[in-house]
């Protein structure tokens, strides 16, 4: 029979994270523990909400949490894979994406033999790497600019910029002397998260055209689906959905067929976990539609679970699986960034006392 506990932990960043939605200094995540009884072994998985982005940003969320875990408890484990999937699914509720994501991560690390091994596949046998672009926080010019220099410097060849936040000519003037001093050389990715009118997103793509931009992520915010369909027909830059995916998993080929994205971005704890990210990827896949999967500010415990499903598909693309190390208290693990790449080491191992007993 099953054991389920969680414990709460604040993860500080090391620097001020400046995003769409503030300033952020720390966050808070729930590591969810789950074990057979009588049994040392455990299962660890972590979840918790983006304030003002996750449906499950809620008051109530720890509660939540503890009603969910209760249910657990005395439940028998299930013995595959597949099983494990579509117990999560039926015991979480839909309203809480990432709890979904943390009960699966913990279950599958409880069906490895608590291993922190969530899927069994060359990224964590082999030491198979997995490209991965370096995201430019948000910040002024001279900031920004030197965001990109380092990154290039450790060897990232694609990067992710965020645009929106300053005068539009500004951006485009950091989008110009990149491409001067590093040429095409360099895979140039823009998130404008919602940021665009619909008046004014048309005429900002071309502009953004000239600098050989690879795509822009939600030029215009979510929810207005005409309005974005249109767009991915003109626009002369590839349009990214991401925002526009959260809480839509059961309108999920609807939402496809309709606006007709060419690419989609999949963060599986805002989607309600691995089972629902892989319904993503079997739909836009089926509609020739791109994607790649992108962490949301997890500690190494969840970015665990995601670069190992990640690793399950053949995806060259690089993926946005950099953010492990933001914070001051991470939980120190095998995985590690190396040239642009995200790579998983026999050498290192796992250290649990930050978070401590659960």
């Amino acid at each position: 029979m099953l054991k389920a506990a969680y414990k709460k932990h604040l993860l500080k960043f090391k620097f001020e994270a400046g995003t769409f939605r503030g300033v952020l200094t720390d966050r808070a995540v729930w590591y969810i523990q789950v074990r057979e009884a009588g049994q040392e072994i455990f299962g660890l998985g972590e979840c918790g909400p983006l304030k003002g982005l996750s449906i499950d940003d809620r008051e109530d969320f720890e509660e939540a949490l503890a009603d969910v875990l209760s249910g657990v408890e005395g439940m028998e484990m299930p013995r595959e894979e597949k099983a494990i999937l579509s117990f999560v699914k039926e015991i979480v509720p839909a309203f809480l994406p990432s709890v979904r994501f943390g009960l699966e991560t913990a279950m599958l690390d409880l069906y490895h033999k608590g291993k922190r091994m969530i899927f069994k596949n060359d990224f964590i046998t082999a030491g198979r790497p997995l490209p991965i672009n370096g995201l430019i926080w948000m910040g002024n010019r001279e900031f920004m600019l030197r965001q990109v220099e380092e990154k290039i410097g450790q060897g990232f060849s694609c990067i992710k910029m965020k645009i929106g936040s300053l005068d539009f000519d500004q951006e485009c003037d950091m989008l110009r002397c990149i491409r001067e001093k590093y040429g095409d050389d360099i895979t140039l990715r823009v998130d404008a998260n919602g940021a665009f009118s619909v008046q004014e997103a048309l005429e900002k793509l071309h502009r953004l055209a000239s600098y050989n931009i690879h795509s822009i992520e939600q030029p215009i915010r979510a929810g207005r689906w005409q309005e974005m369909k249109q767009l991915c027909r003109e626009s002369p830059v590839p349009i990214a959905l991401d925002e526009e995916l959260i809480g839509q998993e059961l309108k999920r080929n609807e939402l496809l067929a309709t606006i007709q994205p060419t690419f989609i971005i999949l963060k599986p704890s805002l989607l309600g976990g691995l089972q629902a990210t892989r319904s993503w990827i079997e739909s836009a896949e089926s509609m020739d539609i791109g994607w790649w999967i992108t962490s949301a500010l997890e500690s190494n415990i969840g970015l665990n679970a995601i670069s190992q499903f990640t690793a399950n598909f053949s995806n060259l693309l690089p993926q946005g699986l950099g953010t492990g190390m933001l914070y001051i208290n991470n939980i120190p693990s095998p995985l590690g960034l190396t040239g642009g790449f995200l790579r998983h080491s026999e050498k290192s191992l796992w250290d649990l006392s930050v978070i401590g007993d659960i």
